[in-house]
């Protein structure tokens, strides 16, 4: 005769995995998180090795001559010392393009003639730091003495600059005309006044050394301003030479 206390013991047991199933899955679990940290392991230090290589890796420089052909500059790299400084002193070497030339002459006028109260410090010395060693002590000594900006913080003059044309001069290595039309506004009785002047500025560059400072190797050797069109305003950073033949 069965006992009846046996056989519900029994069925209360047989529910359970036997042990070594239970290690078995266990095993299982532990391996597949293994491949797994492993695979990401691989992945991230793959990561971590391209990124490295990429941010060893030069900087590529294009120029674009004047006849609009782009060329590579500094394309040597990390390791191939003599090739890399032989194109670098080539490049450094090259004469200045006309495209150059023309860029400079709008850099050095939008930084002279285009000013707020609050910018006039900084462009002007931004723009005396484009001219040669002799146009920079005349013009130094010039805003000086009329104290120009002085004039334009304590009337709050605002110039706007806008370039119609640059020409280069014919027969002349560096030489420049430039056409602009430059708006000066001011506060007069409670009312805004714009006095707009047309003028002819001529600008001749002289060659110097390229330097990161100076890349185009290109300084303003002389400035000269001529009054066009407009009526004359007392607190121009420039004042034309039309404008002193009428006094």
């Amino acid at each position: 005769m069965t006992n009846p206390g046996r056989v519900e013991e029994l069925s209360d047991i047989t529910p359970y995995t036997k042990y070594y199933e239970h290690d078995g899955m266990l095993r299982a679990y532990a391996n597949r998180a293994m491949l797994l940290a492993t695979i990401f392991g691989v992945l991230a230090m793959a990561s971590l090795g391209l990124a490295i290589y990429v941010r060893l890796q030069p900087p590529t420089v294009i120029r674009i001559d004047a006849s609009g052909i782009a060329s590579m500059v500094g394309t040597g790299r990390i390791g191939a010392g003599p090739t890399r400084s032989v194109s670098n002193e080539v490049n450094s070497d090259a004469a200045p393009t006309d495209l150059e030339g023309r860029a400079t002459v709008r850099q050095f006028l939008g930084r002279y003639l285009a000013y707020t109260p609050d910018s006039v410090d900084r462009n002007l010395a931004e723009a005396l730091n484009m001219m040669t060693t002799n146009l920079r002590t005349f013009s130094m000594n010039k805003l000086r003495d009329e104290d120009t900006v002085g004039k334009i913080k304590s009337e709050h003059l605002i110039s706007d600059f806008e370039i119609r044309s640059i020409e280069h001069v014919k027969g002349t290595p560096w030489t420049y005309v430039v056409f602009g039309v430059k708006e000066v506004h001011r506060v007069k009785n409670a009312a805004e006044v714009i006095d707009q002047i047309v003028s002819r500025y001529n600008v001749r560059l002289v060659e110097t050394a390229r330097s990161e400072v100076n890349p185009s190797g290109l300084l303003i050797a002389e400035y000269g301003e001529q009054q066009m069109v407009g009526g004359h305003e007392a607190g121009l950073l420039q004042q034309s030479a039309l404008d002193k033949d009428r006094r």
